[in-house]
């Protein structure tokens, strides 16, 4: 049977924290949830991981086998800084919004267009660049940012103070955010000022914050691999249709 309830919070709230508050999943699950197309809201399937469920609106969500077959379609992106990942707030531009014929590199079935919904997988935030993979496969979706994905992400980040030893090593293992111990990170200092971080997980500009907590601060962080997927030499603004053998290879990274 569906999960479905009735939201009766004051304020409105993003769909995956509530369905984390509530005890169904986490918010990473959640927003896979969301891609496979199993979640609703009074009857409209959500398509954005960003959505919101306002005062009085009921949310259901379909069991197993219940929600839409998902259309397979998944694009991989070198996201520009100022370009949104997900659900834009007035005035900002999403990712989607990019995947243009002009912008195009190679050939695809299709060119996105305002009716075309795909989520990012793993997100990246406004003021961040690089590899963004946008996606309506609620396989590709689990094995990206699913609850047991052994996907890590690879970062190349520079940083204004002082990086020492001790920092190096706070940020590889003993930070807490939200109140919630890290994951071990992989955390390698490239050279003066520039650091490479490997994550597993993916919290809310996570490593912006980790930084932040050792005294230093990001000045520009660019995502350059999830898993086998590496960004290579696509240029800044443009997009291709990601192939099967790479979606193969992601689902079998996701497994360890």
């Amino acid at each position: 049977m569906p999960w479905t309830r009735r939201y009766d919070e004051a304020e409105p709230q993003r769909v995956n924290r509530w369905l984390a508050q509530s005890g169904v999943c986490s918010r990473r699950e959640a927003e896979a949830l969301i891609v496979e197309g199993r979640v609703s809201i009074d009857g409209e399937r959500v398509t954005d991981a960003g959505r919101k469920i306002l005062p009085g609106q009921t949310l259901t969500l379909d069991t197993p086998g219940e929600g839409q077959a998902p259309t397979g379609f998944s694009v991989v992106l070198n996201k520009p800084v100022g370009i949104v990942s997900a659900q834009p707030e007035p005035g900002q531009v999403p990712a989607v919004r990019l995947l243009t014929r002009s912008a195009l590199m190679g050939e695809s079935p299709m060119i996105p267009d305002a009716k075309t919904s795909l989520a990012p997988l793993g997100r990246l935030d406004m003021d961040s660049h690089g590899l963004l993979l946008l996606s309506d496969d609620g396989v590709l979706a689990k094995a990206v940012i699913g609850p047991e994905s052994q996907v890590d992400k690879e970062y190349l980040v520079r940083v204004t103070g002082q990086v020492t030893d001790q920092k190096v090593g706070q940020l590889r293992y003993g930070l807490k955010l939200d109140g919630r111990q890290l994951r071990r990170a992989k955390v390698d200092v490239l050279r003066p000022q520039v650091l490479r971080f490997t994550l597993t997980e993916g919290r809310n500009r996570q490593i912006r914050r980790m930084c932040e907590l050792v005294g230093l601060h990001v000045v520009d962080l660019q995502r350059v691999r999830i898993g086998p997927l590496k960004l290579g030499g696509l240029p800044q603004g443009r997009w291709r249709v990601l192939t099967p053998q790479e979606r193969e290879a992601l689902i079998q990274a996701s497994r360890g």
